[in-house]
């Protein structure tokens, strides 16, 4: 593989229910034109493209020896120009801490910085359509849970994102 492959990304897979929930309010809400992907929730951004079967022997093997999470959806966030739903899982975090141990060698500064997960479920629109949105979920907002049966890795293909592994919580491949 080319040194200047494409970067991969890792996401979280959300048990159906909480990723229909967040999807749907994804593509009602994120604008049509530049909605690419489903909603996510991201673990790493930008990890190297050319080390794509190496990164995938770590993480699955880290994540083979894990149970499942339970993340809890804390709250909401407003981004400046769209509104995302907060995580909160310390089992995640250890995770998530301990690739990025892996890895740190070769990750980007946007992926050095603290972890704060989270699913966009609107981006790239006036602060004003953001925060109304906000206000709108927070009125029928309650703290609710998930479980993340695995993480899945994906090449960033300059907009769609292509489907690369599905690593499984304490199972395999």
């Amino acid at each position: 593989m080319s040194e200047h492959a494409p970067p991969l990304i890792l996401t979280l897979q959300m048990e159906e229910d909480a990723f229909a929930r967040f999807d749907a309010l994804r593509r009602r809400h994120f604008p049509k034109a530049l909605n690419h992907i489903p909603a996510h929730a991201t673990l790493f951004h930008a990890l190297p493209g050319d080390r794509e079967a190496a990164i995938t022997d770590r993480i699955d093997a880290l994540a083979r020896g894990m149970e499942v999470p339970e993340v809890t959806v804390t709250g909401l966030r407003f981004i400046g120009r769209g509104v995302a739903f907060v995580l909160e899982s310390e089992a995640l975090a250890a995770f998530r801490g301990g690739l990025a141990a892996s890895f740190a060698d070769a990750l980007t500064p946007q992926d050095r910085q603290g972890w704060r997960p989270h699913v966009t479920v609107q981006n790239k629109v006036a602060p004003e359509t953001a925060r109304a949105l906000q206000a709108d979920l927070e009125r029928d907002f309650a703290p609710f849970r998930f479980t993340a049966p695995g993480v899945l890795l994906w090449r960033y293909l300059g907009g769609p994102w292509e489907p690369r592994a599905a690593l499984l919580f304490g199972g395999s491949r």
